[in-house]
Order: C-alpha cells, then sequence, then structure tokens
C-alpha cells in the first residue's frame, strides 16, 4: 500500500511546530493518497524514523518520502537521503522513493508578489526588494535566490530586488539592507523566504522594529506559510514521488 512521509525541517519553537502540523494536516487532506504522515528532521518530532515506523504500522508497502523544503541544498541533498538509506536497510521489506523539495517556480513567485499586494496596493516602479532566505553553505542556494530574483523582476517590472540571508552565507542581513536603505529609496519590501515563523522570523521582525521612524516607508512582508499556491506545488511534488521506479538516494 502507497504511503507518504512528508519531511520537515524542524524548529525548537513550538508556534513553528504548530503551524507546520497544521499546514500539513490541510495538505494531506487535498491528497488522495491512503497512508500520509509527517515528521521533522530535526529539532522536533517525529523523527523521520518515527514517521517511516508509522507509516508501516498503517500497513505500507511502499513509502515516497517527500522533502516539505524551500530549496535544493544541504538537508535535500544529504542529510535526508542518509537517513533514508539507513532506514531502507532497516526496513527491506519497504519500497523508497524520493521526491524534491518545492523549489523555484511560478507559483512561488505569486505568492511574493501577494505578500507584497498584502502591504501595499500601489507599488512604486521605483521600490526595493529585500528577499530574506534562510541561507546555507550549498552554493546551489545562491543560483536558486538569482533565480527567484529575476522571476520576482519579471513579474513585477521593479529593477532593484535583491537577496540576503539570515545565516551560513553572504551577504547577510545587515549589509541587505543597506543595500536598499539608500536615501532614495521611498518604498521597500523586505519578503522572508521562509516557510513558517521561527528562531529568525523572529529576530528578523526585533531588528526591523528597529528602523521605525526612518523618513521612507518600509514594509516587513509576511513569510510565506499558509498559501493554496503552496499545496498545488507540493501536490505535484508527491505525485512525482509516488511514480518514481525505487533507487538509492545518494
Amino acid at each position: 500500500m502507497q504511503a507518504v512521509l512528508y519531511i520537515s525541517h524542524g524548529s525548537r519553537m513550538k508556534e513553528a511546530q504548530a503551524q507546520v502540523c497544521e499546514f500539513m494536516k490541510k495538505c494531506m487532506a487535498s491528497i488522495e493518497i491512503p497512508i500520509q504522515e509527517y515528521c521533522f528532521l530535526e529539532l522536533a518530532p517525529p523523527s523521520l524514523e518515527e514517521g517511516v515506523k508509522r507509516c508501516v504500522e498503517r500497513g505500507a508497502t511502499r513509502i515516497a518520502a517527500v522533502p516539505f523544503l524551500l530549496l535544493l541544498a544541504g538537508h535535500a541533498k544529504c542529510d535526508i537521503p542518509q537517513q533514508l538509506s539507513r532506514l531502507q536497510r532497516k526496513f527491506p521489506k519497504i519500497s523508497f522513493t524520493y521526491g524534491r523539495p518545492l523549489g523555484v517556480n511560478d507559483e512561488m513567485i505569486d505568492i511574493l508578489l501577494e505578500r507584497m499586494l498584502q502591504k501595499q496596493n500601489a507599488i512604486a516602479q521605483d521600490a526595493r526588494v529585500l528577499l530574506v532566505g534562510r541561507g546555507s553553505s550549498d552554493p546551489q542556494i545562491k543560483y536558486d535566490f538569482h533565480e527567484i530574483e529575476q522571476r520576482l523582476k519579471q513579474k513585477t517590472g521593479l529593477a532593484n530586488v535583491k537577496t540576503c540571508y539570515l545565516a551560513a552565507c553572504k551577504p547577510d542581513f545587515e549589509t541587505g539592507l543597506a543595500s536598499v536603505l539608500e536615501p532614495s529609496a521611498k518604498q521597500v519590501f523586505v519578503i522572508p523566504y521562509l516557510l513558517f515563523t521561527g528562531v529568525l522570523m523572529h529576530r528578523l521582525q526585533e531588528r526591523m522594529k528597529q528602523l521605525d521612524g526612518f523618513n521612507r516607508t518600509i514594509f516587513l512582508c509576511s513569510h510565506l506559510h499558509f498559501h493554496e499556491n503552496i499545496i498545488c506545488v507540493l501536490a505535484n511534488r508527491v505525485a512525482e514521488a509516488v511514480a518514481k521506479e525505487e533507487r538509492g538516494f545518494l
């Protein structure tokens, strides 16, 4: 029997954990697979191994593991495949396939524009946008964000879209912020490219509070969370993983 196991990153914050669980249940309700479970790679239960066990206990003979992550980086390339390889040896009678993270696509770009419009109905032609990513030591992240920048420029017609990161790579948030807070900038959108709230989102919110009083309009947009586009993209990733032939993960 087919099962799907959604693998999220995990957070120490109970608020973030609750958001992920709520969203996962919403996604699962829209996907017609008999067995569906979710788990976390780290920092919160259930673990990936516990997620696999739950699928097996419910009668799964085939598990499509789908990383509920934004982009293809270290966790999706190495950490999750390593754990799945170990679990495949532990459960030799179970057939495993492995899917892709959400990735770069127009559905995700549409969310960014929507987040901007939630803050300001009229976006100035000379508005500046700062995308804020979590960051990773994997160079693929910068390639992906370059593609996101280009697609957002095309979608909005804006010339000034830049990216910074909250950890692990450069430019950091302070450098990115300085690059968009030039004297001529009258409208600035800061968009966290994060799925849910968490420690990094709270740090970002605290830093933005310090900018109150600037003689320009600075908007901290909402992170991505709870959006139908994400459900649609995730459903596509599930379909891909279910249709795959079994093979190694690494």
